[in-house]
């Protein structure tokens, strides 16, 4: 079937109308492809590109050899601008669609499009080869090294091949800093595995939830902070995007002189601690128990005396007193009915939402919006080359 798709769909498709719509994986927009229809629903098809007949000028040849076998990535074959501004298309539409919420974005953030990741979780097989799965499957795909990976993180990995270390194991999760962690997944490490790993240049080594060598922590400057996380602790990856981010954010909340901000999903402090700099108090609330303690290490290696974390979830956390203002960034299921219903009943002045699911921030700012103005909303790239969207909403209440 030879179609034209014209409009970009969350999960890195495209659209294109038939007798139904057909979602295409492998098709930039505007571009005539010849498609292979993989299933039908009854509302839509789904499909996959099996010849350009007349390509886009915005399609290029991914760089990785594994791309289209490797699930980790799916927009290699897009050149970055189009990538940027297909993402910016998928935001407006959920917005709008499912939010009725007409808003004009603000520029997008971005940074490099590859070498990127300071973080990976490389997948084993029973017979020991490290990689990524395939796109929908458990199979696990080899290759050198992965274009998206800082120099490092890729340097680790083929140590660990040559000596052979993943054998046994489940998952390998790197991190790089100023210095390297591994979390290892699987069956107990024995000393002499866990030496071997130090040899390669990792200095802290976890297995499953027991920290057994080193300090348990990577270092990262966060604009001048010194922001540490340990291996079960979530931390933007893009960490030159993410600076630009926690930066972009602590200025448009300023003037922060007097103000009190509640930070509801708050990790180690990576968005709250730029800003405690200048507020009078800021709460954090995370009720991962890892993330509690790398945060509060952040605290007293910054000083920062007018901080405090509360170990609770955000449905459970009592909101006892306003704060002027609140800081959201929770996982992709978004806000629950709970935290919302806590915000709309003691409002702050600002609220800064940042998101990783186009979908459940449209829901979400469609509630909000009942007491808020949104001032703006823009797009983050923080996983160039994948079709994952995140973005920054500043709300006003009225």
């Amino acid at each position: 079937m030879i179609v034209r798709p014209l409009l970009p769909a969350y999960g890195g498709y495209s659209i294109a109308r038939d007798e139904k719509v057909i979602l295409i994986k492998g098709a930039v927009p505007g571009e005539l492809v010849d498609v292979n229809i993989d299933e039908r629903k009854r509302d839509y098809m789904l499909g996959t590109v099996t010849q350009v007949v007349e390509p886009s000028e915005f399609r290029v040849e991914p760089p990785c050899p594994v791309f289209g076998i490797c699930g980790g990535c799916h927009l290699q074959f897009i050149a970055y601008e189009k990538q940027v501004s297909m993402k910016e298309e998928v935001l407006v539409d959920s917005l709008t669609r499912l939010g009725g919420i007409e808003v004009q974005l603000s520029p997008s953030l971005t940074d490099a499009q590859w070498h990127y990741r300071h973080r990976a979780q490389f997948k084993i097989s029973r017979e020991g080869t490290i990689g990524f799965f395939r796109e929908s499957s458990r199979d696990v795909v080899f290759f050198e090294s992965c274009p998206l990976m800082i120099d490092r993180i890729n340097e680790l990995l083929q140590r660990i091949r040559e000596r052979n270390l993943a054998a046994g194991l489940k998952e390998i999760h790197l991190s790089a800093g100023d210095s390297a962690a591994a979390l290892l997944r699987g069956e107990a490490v024995d000393p002499e595995r866990t030496e071997a790993f130090r040899e390669i240049g990792i200095a802290s080594i976890a297995v499953n939830d027991t920290l057994i060598e080193g300090s348990g922590a990577v270092a990262f400057d966060l604009n001048g902070l010194n922001y540490t996380v340990s291996p079960w602790t979530f931390f933007q990856a893009h960490w030159s995007l993410n600076l630009k981010a926690a930066g972009f954010i602590a200025g448009r909340a300023a003037p922060l002189e007097g103000k009190k901000v509640l930070d509801l999903y708050a990790g180690a402090g990576n968005f709250s601690l730029p800003i405690a700099q200048a507020a009078e108090e800021v709460v954090l609330v995370e009720e991962n128990p890892f993330a509690v303690e790398d945060g509060t290490r952040n605290l007293k290696l910054n000083g920062l005396k007018n901080c405090r974390f509360v170990k609770s979830s955000a449905e459970k956390y009592r909101m006892q007193k306003k704060f002027d203002m609140i800081i959201l960034d929770p996982p992709r299921p978004g806000l629950t009915s709970e935290v919302v219903k806590k915000i709309l009943d003691m409002p702050s002045d600002t609220i800064v939402y940042v998101s990783c699911n186009p979908s459940t921030l449209a829901r979400d700012l469609k509630k909000l919006k009942t007491v808020y103005d949104i001032d703006s909303v823009q797009m983050i790239d923080f996983f160039p080359n994948t079709y994952h969207i995140e973005a920054a909403a500043f709300l006003r209440r009225r």
